[in-house]
């Protein structure tokens, strides 16, 4: 059995989301090896299925747990903390 390959993650919002609830959840994304072209389209595609799974943990020990488990080689990527800078309305204004 070939060793997988994954990156363990937390999402980070997109631009259009305002609000932090939702994104304490860390994901197994499959890396695949060899994608290829599809020859009719043109389009970036692969034989591999495991590059179209992601699987949500609710925590980073768990999403390692499960890669070890289940014998994959894991590379985490640790998420940054955003800086929240508070500021007031009239500060639009001031400078």
């Amino acid at each position: 059995m070939t060793m997988r390959k994954a990156k363990i993650y937390k999402p980070s919002k997109t631009a259009m989301q305002s609000g932090i609830k939702k994104f304490d959840k860390w994901v197994i994304e499959f890396i695949t090896s060899d994608p290829g072209k599809n020859p009719l389209m043109g389009w970036e595609s692969s034989s591999d299925t495991y590059s179209e799974l992601n699987l949500e943990f609710k925590s980073k020990n768990l999403a390692i747990e499960y890669a070890k488990k289940n014998n994959i080689n894991y590379e985490v990527i640790e998420s940054k903390n955003r800086k929240i800078l508070k500021k007031s309305y009239a500060d639009n204004f001031i400078k």
